[in-house]
């Protein structure tokens, strides 16, 4: 706001009803124009905020729109793996088609962001791991660490569909 010299006929402008009533509107006015433009950059904020917050959504929907057909999916890659790892004593077509589709399927589930885990060996994270049991440490499996793997786990998108069902290492301390 500027501020003006004051004009030389101001002291008489203060005996002026008129001028008086004026200065106040104006001071109405003003005080009602700030109190506007604060309203109008809130709105504006609380606009642009709102934008974001859509964008992200829509970028989480995208990303995990698939979710559930994935993880109906899952039950068909476990078998497809059981199939294959039965199938020794099949012909080398047989095992040879299980083992083709399931890199099909495989390939099309990654494609879509699916990532399977296979902790074997690793140190048990139970964020991605279900511990279902645990075995004690030796020189071969290391305290904490998963020493066999009954189900893989599967990540979408770095967020977890399913975690993986193990058999953990027992520490000493437990």
């Amino acid at each position: 706001m500027q501020t003006t010299e004051p004009h030389p006929d101001a002291a008489t402008s203060n005996d002026n009803p008129e001028i008086e009533a004026l200065l106040g509107e104006l001071e109405v006015a003003q005080t009602e124009l700030a109190l506007l433009r604060e309203e109008h950059l809130r709105e504006h904020a609380e606009l642009e905020n709102t934008r974001k917050r859509q964008a992200r959504e829509v970028e989480m929907s995208r990303r995990f729109a698939n979710d559930r057909l994935l993880a109906s999916l899952l039950p068909v890659f476990d078998s497809l793996e059981a199939g294959i790892a039965a199938a020794h004593g099949e012909s080398v077509q047989v095992r040879e088609g299980l083992q083709l589709t399931l890199r099909q399927l495989a390939k099309a589930a990654a494609d879509s962001g699916m990532t399977a885990v296979d902790p074997l060996g690793e140190v048990f994270n139970p964020e991605h791991h279900q511990a279902i049991g645990v075995v004690p440490a030796s020189a071969g499996h290391k305290p904490d660490t998963v020493t066999q793997v009954h189900q893989k786990g599967y990540l979408l998108n770095d967020r977890l569909l399913r975690p993986a069902l193990v058999m953990v290492a027992k520490s000493d301390h437990d």
